[in-house]
């Protein structure tokens, strides 16, 4: 018996089989509409030599399907049917030879998607037949790549047949066949993908006859395809799609008759290659003849509709301007170009979404708008980001990209320098991860920049350069970096640590390419302690991005243990601490590490002060929805307060994938200079003293060199540095030198002033795609399933403005302290959010899937005067109530199943996937999760209606919340039905629904005052109460905690007005109505009093609320009393702060707060709160004992317990809860550790 069993085609011979293709896209359960497609026809295998054949479809009938299953039909689409049918009818020609099908060919009429259902018919005939194996395994090409394969073979010895089952591990591909587009800078996470996004398939073959082993066909198939796109166990639930293909042998065939074929194009074998017809979405929506037509047309219904809001309606059109702008010809840009060019909302417009054509047409575009100079720096930039951040990474595109380096314009402006070369390290990065190996020329010009930066000794540019290499994360770019790092390079210990710490970031991608060599570098700068403590610092940072092993962690580890550079070791120590207690997934194995690292470290490290350098590190992770967020802090402090180096960072995680979102980032080089041997000068403890020698050290900010930036910005987006600004002296110099009294005509901030007397009005807008990913898979049929997901914003801002000066400035700034002004302004600003998620089917002739769209709408209209007299300290705003309902903020969504052909866009089908029922069982627990029990409503249709509103009758204001949900079917074990079905939520403004309508809204502010207190007396005053005392304490009675707290002050002169605050509705000639607050300051010997009463204004009003605060300036004490209710008689709240004495006289500061009568509502939430203490407590760490405390009391001690630490209890009535050794964020000195415990 022959081992390998070859299927045979007798080329003698006519086969003639029946196929029939079925696709489904849906959730399987009852009562949800799904979406499907089914294909019939009949094929015809004809022999023209003992390889060569030529397959013949006819009958070819196209149906498609949009409902609930049992409850409808497949409907006949004639016009694709016929579509279908011609281009069936061409020749179709391949090649097939032990089991392999090779060389399709086809007419040239015939399209890419027409070719890949050839495939999908044809991939029956790939198999591989073991004979003397029941089970076997091997990797093969198939229709979805070359992948795994599992084979089980049974013989029917009374049919003759063999009955083959083929199993396609379309996970484990060696060379899938699937297409990944977006999500090179969205990293996968392995842990996570393992339970992530499923594909299984499966066929089922008869082959026969076996006598003799020869001459053996396929008489059946039954092939399936499933994608569970969640996870496995289907504890979630989740989208589901499913593909069927049989085919019918029929029993008789003809001998071969002759066939004509004209010349034909090779299109390769059964694997699906051609991609590029695979639109987007939105392309079966848009047919058209006059494309530039419709764009113009677009564009300017666009500019229109979002000029006076943010038009949500038509925001879901930039899609489709996309789309049209993607399929249009170099020449037509350019025609489109110059029509709206001298329009500045249409010229807007088209640039910022002409960046999305993604090809080498938009890089050839924006190349001749360099050259030409026909757009600003500041328009060529925000073009030129987008552009390379959205390019589609193919070696012609990048060689193109490459000129922009060398473009004269590219150099005429510092930040579109910057952008130019940061952009194209990001395109670097993105070919390289489609490209193994990259190659060095493509990076070639970033490292030459790098060598001839460093051979300047240019700072500037060696940053810039080496923020560029380290967005490329090009494995070659290695031996580069070295040069600028001590202990790698001769001399690399003498550049700047701003220079130093670049070299090491930029290893923080390539740290996922190469983490081995990554680590070996990093680790040896961590460990070398003659280094800045900053480098060592970012080199820990970049060493655990690298995800080290354990026994890694346990080199850092003994490093902490001996470790004096305290800053390091706070900072290292809170990075694996940070990590320790992180829930996603990607760190599952590190944060094993890492505790084990805790146990041994916490001892030594764990009551550092936040004065010292810190990461922070918080995430969230749900197993269910495979979804999580997590964020990071980095404060990396010297010697001074101030720190260094401040960055944060936030990624989602997201089914399988890591995206790193945005990163914000500031570097203080400059200032960190400034303080250069001026820190004995601070006493730090961050009194008035420390702020005011702070201050004075920064003025000299003028003496630093001209080349040294005072600060440094950065912005990192889904991981690539993609902005980079330099803060220097001579900046701030031009603002403050604007901003002077002093400034003349010759200022900036006079030509403003100038424009608004004449009235200015000003409008921005920008669309812009953030997030375009696909993903598509072939299937048995020849269709491919896709994943995509968009995600576009538009921004919207409108401001007109007008002002009246009396008298006019004519000569300084300075004379508007003297004038009257009055200024009237209205406008809007607004963002809309679009979120769409596609899932099935998507070719240039038909679409079938499901789509989830969502959309969030944010919206701030404003119209308002302003009154202003600086001399005689006197403000007013008049505002006009809404007379209409204004949204200020609204979400939107729903799932529907889609069906859309190119032949018919008018029969598009698009239902709601979760249809509205009369008779639903499940109920509706999720809007009862979500909105109050006692507020929902149910109808008949399972319509949950949710509507609150807090009216301001004395302004004719309301503010609402609306919730709507509508609900057919819950489970608790699918979270994923969450999304299906309608949900709504708005927060809007409403007219008041009052008798009186009001005509305006004033507030006036008056200063009472003509010498208020200055910030440098009041931060005086603060810091007398809180700060720690260092004066050593020789009596506890001077300080009496028990004392009684008195009602009223003893005030024996009359108080000073310090300020006067009205906010009144009017309504002529009715009198006003509204509240008056008045605040008084009266300090005396001893004491400093400040008194606020506000009062509601009426005729029959008697609502007032009273409050009082006194600093004691000998002991160091405070208290507050508060009071309100009809005279200030209702309600009361006490509180006093006060220096305490604790055995040994150890400093600490005693809060007492007492309260008697309160709103019933504040009664509920102190409640609430009381309720969650004891979780909360053991969460942060305290431990709590019940002990009966006094009621209507709480009471909290701080004691310093060390230099570094300080403990805390609190007492509540029922309950103490306390904890030691807390880490200070200021230096406690002078101190020994006391006993602190629930029952002192």
């Amino acid at each position: 018996m022959a081992n390998i069993l070859e299927p045979f085609l007798n080329s003698k011979k006519t086969y003639e089989y029946k196929y029939e293709g079925l696709v489904r896209v849906g959730r399987e359960l009852p009562d949800l509409v799904e979406s499907a497609l089914k294909l019939r026809c009949t094929f015809k295998i004809i022999g023209e030599s003992p390889q060569t054949f030529v397959l013949q479809i006819s009958n070819v009938d196209f149906e498609d399907f949009n409902g609930i299953p049992g409850k409808g039909v497949f409907s006949p689409s004639q016009k694709l049917t016929k579509r279908l049918s011609a281009e069936f009818s061409q020749p179709i020609v391949f090649e097939f030879s032990k089991g392999q099908i090779s060389d399709i060919r086809t007419a040239p009429g015939v399209s890419n998607s027409v070719v890949n259902i050839v495939r999908g018919i044809l991939g029956f005939l790939q198999v591989t037949v073991k004979t003397t194996q029941s089970f076997y395994e091997l990797v093969e090409l198939g229709i979805h790549g070359v992948c795994q394969s599992s084979y089980t073979v049974e013989e029917d010895s009374n049919a003759k047949e063999l009955i083959v089952t083929q199993m396609v591990d379309i996970n484990n591909c060696q060379q899938p066949a699937a297409l990944y587009s977006g999500m090179a800078l969205a990293p996968e996470d392995k842990l996570s993908k393992q339970v992530c996004v499923k594909f299984h398939y499966s066929s089922l073959q008869s082959l026969g006859p076996i006598s003799q082993y020869l001459g053996h066909f396929f008489k059946t198939l039954h092939a399936v395809l499933q994608l569970s796109s969640w996870h496995s166990n289907l504890i979630t639930g989740t989208l589901k799609w499913n593909t069927v293909r049989v085919i019918l042998l029929n029993p008789h065939t003809t001998r071969q008759r002759n066939v004509k074929t004209h010349k034909c194009k090779n299109k390769g074998n059964v694997e699906i290659k051609k991609y590029s017809e695979y639109i987007s979405l939105h392309m079966c929506k848009l047919r058209g003849e006059n494309v530039v037509s419709t764009i113009l047309d677009l564009i300017k219904r666009l500019a229109q509709a979002n000029i006076y809001h943010v038009d949500s309606a038509s925001s879901t059109d930039i899609l489709d301007l996309i789309q049209l702008l993607r399929v249009e010809t170099l020449e037509n840009l350019e025609q489109l170009w110059k029509q709206v060019s001298g329009n500045d909302e249409h010229r807007r417009w088209f640039l910022d979404l002409v960046v999305e054509a993604t090809d080498e047409r938009i890089l050839k575009f924006l190349e001749t708008r360099f050259k030409v100079g026909d757009i600003t720096a500041n328009e060529a930039g925000q073009a030129l980001v987008v552009a390379f951040n959205h390019l589609s990474a193919e070696p012609v595109s990048v060689a193109l990209a490459q000129e922009f380096l060398t473009i004269p314009f590219s150099k005429s402006q510092p930040l579109l320098w910057n952008t130019v070369v940061l952009a194209y390290g990001s395109l670097l990065y993105r070919y390289c991860v489609y490209t193994d190996p990259c190659p060095v020329t493509v990076v070639q010009p970033l490292l030459d920049m790098a060598a001839s930066s460093l051979s300047k000794n240019s700072e500037e540019d060696m940053v810039l350069t080496l923020k560029a290499l380290g967005n490329a994360a090009h494995p070659s770019s290695i031996k580069t970096l070295l040069k600028f790092l001590p202990g790698y390079s001769a001399g690399a210990e003498k550049l700047p640590t701003r220079v130093q710490g670049a070299a090491v970031q930029a290893f923080r991608l390539l740290a996922g390419r190469d983490p081995h060599s990554v680590q070996d570098i990093v680790l040896n700068l961590f460990v070398q302690k003659n280094l800045p403590a900053e480098i060592r610092m970012l080199a820990c940072m970049v060493l655990l991005e690298t995800k080290p092993s354990i026994a890694l962690i346990s080199v850092i580890t003994e490093v902490l243990l001996e470790e004096i550079d305290l800053q390091v070791a706070s900072f290292s120590y809170s990075l694996l601490k940070g990590i320790a207690k992180s829930r996603t997934p990607d760190n599952q194995h590190l944060s094993t590490a890492c505790n084990i690292a805790m146990k041994i470290l916490t001892r030594k490290l764990g009551h550092l002060s936040y004065r010292y350098s810190k990461s922070m590190h918080f995430d969230w992770f749900h197993d269910d929805f495979l979804f999580g967020t997590s964020t990071d802090v980095y404060i990396l402090q010297n010697e001074s307060l101030i720190p260094s180096k401040l960055m944060l960072k936030g990624k989602i995680h997201f089914i399988g994938r890591i995206l790193q979102c945005l990163e914000l980032g500031v570097h203080a080089d400059g200032i960190k200079e400034l303080f250069a041997g001026k820190i004995p000068q601070l006493k730090k403890d961050l009194g008035v003293t420390d702020f005011a020698t702070i201050l004075k050290i920064l003025s000299d900010w003028q003496n630093l060199p001209k080349d040294k930036p005072l600060l440094t910005a950065y912005i990192r987006l889904f991981g690539q540095e993609a902005f980079l600004m330099d803060v220097s002296g001579d900046f701030i110099q031009s603002i403050t030198k604007s901003l002077s009294p002093s400034a003349g005509k010759e200022s900036k901030v006079w030509e403003v002033i100038q424009d608004v007397q004449k009235g200015i009005s000003w409008h921005w807008t920008k669309p812009h795609l953030v997030y375009e990913a696909r993903f598509i898979q072939p299937t048995c049929l020849g269709l491919p399933v896709e994943i995509s997901k968009y995600y576009s914003i538009v921004n919207a801002v409108t401001m007109k403005a007008k002002a009246e000066i009396n008298p006019p400035p004519k000569e300084h700034l300075d004379e508007l302290l003297r004038s009257d002004i009055s200024l009237q302004t209205d406008g809007f600003a607004g963002v809309t959010k679009d979120n769409f998620v596609f899932h099935g089917i998507n070719i240039d002739l038909f679409q079938c899937g499901v789509e989830l769209k969502s959309k969030i709408v944010t919206s701030l209209p404003w119209a308002f005067g302003l009154k202003i007299n600086i001399i005689e300290q006197k403000y007013e705003m008049n505002l006009t109530p809404s007379k209409t309902d204004t949204e200020l903020f609204s979400v939107n969504s729903n799932v529907f199943t889609v069906l859309r052909n190119i032949e018919d866009p008018s029969l598009s089908k698009i239902t709601p996937m979760m249809p509205e029922t009369e008779n639903s069982q499940q109920g509706l627990p999720l809007a009862r999760r979500i909105l109050p029990t006692s507020r929902d409503e149910q109808t008949e249709d399972n319509e949950v209606k949710f509507r609150q509103c807090a009216e301001a009758k004395i302004y004719g204001t309301a503010i609402c919340i609306e919730a709507e949900a509508k609900r057919s079917h819950y489970l608790h074990e699918y979270p994923l039905y969450y999304f299906l079905g309608h949900t709504r939520f708005s927060y809007q403004l409403e007219p008041a629904k009052s008798t009186k309508p009001i005509e305006k809204i004033q507030i006036q502010v008056t200063a009472g005052m003509k010498h208020p207190p200055g910030v440098s007396e009041m931060m005086d005053l603060s810091r007398r109460v809180f700060k720690d005392t260092r004066d050593e304490i020789t009596s506890c009675g001077e300080h009496n905690l028990s004392s009684s707290f008195p009602a009223n002050q003893d005030l024996d002169s009359t108080p000073n007005p310090v300020v006067t605050v009205k906010a009144l509705g009017l309504s002529p000639p009715a009198k006003p109505l509204g509240y008056e607050g008045v605040a008084f300051y009266l300090p005396i010997a001893q004491r400093d009093d400040i008194e606020m009463i506000v009062s509601e204004v009426g005729e029959e009003a008697n609502w007032k609320m009273c409050a009082n605060a006194n600093v004691d300036k000998s002991y160091s004490s405070a208290k507050a009393h508060l009071r309100w209710g009809a005279e200030c008689q209702t309600y009361d709240v006490s509180m006093r702060v006060s220096s305490a004495c604790q055995p040994e006289s150890k400093t600490s500061i005693y809060t007492k707060i007492n309260w008697g009568a309160l709103p019933s509502m504040f009664t509920t939430i102190g409640q609430r709160i009381q309720e969650y203490v004891p979780g909360m407590s053991y969460f942060m760490g305290f431990y709590q004992k019940y002990e009966k405390n006094p009621e209507r009391q709480a009471a909290v001690t701080v004691v310093a317990s060390s230099p570094e630490t300080f403990d805390m209890k609190v007492k509540i009535p029922e309950r103490t809860i306390y904890k030691k050794a807390i880490p200070s964020p200021i230096e406690l000195v002078g101190f020994e550790a006391v006993n602190l415990t629930a029952s002192a």
